[in-house]
């Protein structure tokens, strides 16, 4: 059975808000890494990639949001801290250089983290009853599943 925000149980809501705010970490971490990859970028790949890096975080930044909102929508506390993002994130920072494939890589592997981490957490949603959870996960998992194959063919 279809269930609003407002009429699933304080369980299903506190579980399904905490997938989504793993979601919201690591996209918050990613956001972050595909803008210092912006900024760093270099070589023969730079326009392209600067571009490419560019579109991911614009995207990123406002899927933050999206999911954050959705968060309070059920109810809950969405993680707001830079601190409790990277310590739930499964996604990693990246100090130092890079070259633009090991750049490319990285990102890659974060986009995989993401579509997983949203499959996840819309099977929950799923699970629950709760069909606009689960299909904002799924926009989102097919956003990052997009830009993964855009990362993964610049590598071949």
């Amino acid at each position: 059975m279809t269930q609003t925000a407002v009429d699933l149980t304080t369980d299903s809501r506190a579980a399904i808000a905490e997938a989504l705010n793993q979601s919201v970490a690591e996209t918050a971490v990613t956001t972050m890494l595909a803008q210092n990859f912006h900024w760093n970028v270099t070589g023969m790949g730079f326009g392209p990639l600067h571009d490419l890096f560019q579109k991911i975080y614009e995207d990123h930044f406002v899927a933050q949001d999206d999911l954050a909102e959705r968060v309070k929508a059920l109810d809950a506390h969405a993680e707001g801290t830079l601190a409790g993002m990277l310590k739930r994130s499964k996604v990693s920072e990246h100090e130092g250089d890079a070259s633009d494939k090991e750049m490319i890589k990285m990102m890659l592997d974060a986009q995989v983290t993401l579509a997983a981490t949203l499959a996840g957490a819309g099977e929950l949603a799923a699970e629950h009853g709760d069909t606009l959870t689960e299909d904002l996960c799924i926009s989102r998992g097919q956003t990052h599943e997009k830009f993964a194959w855009f990362l993964r063919s610049h590598l071949r």
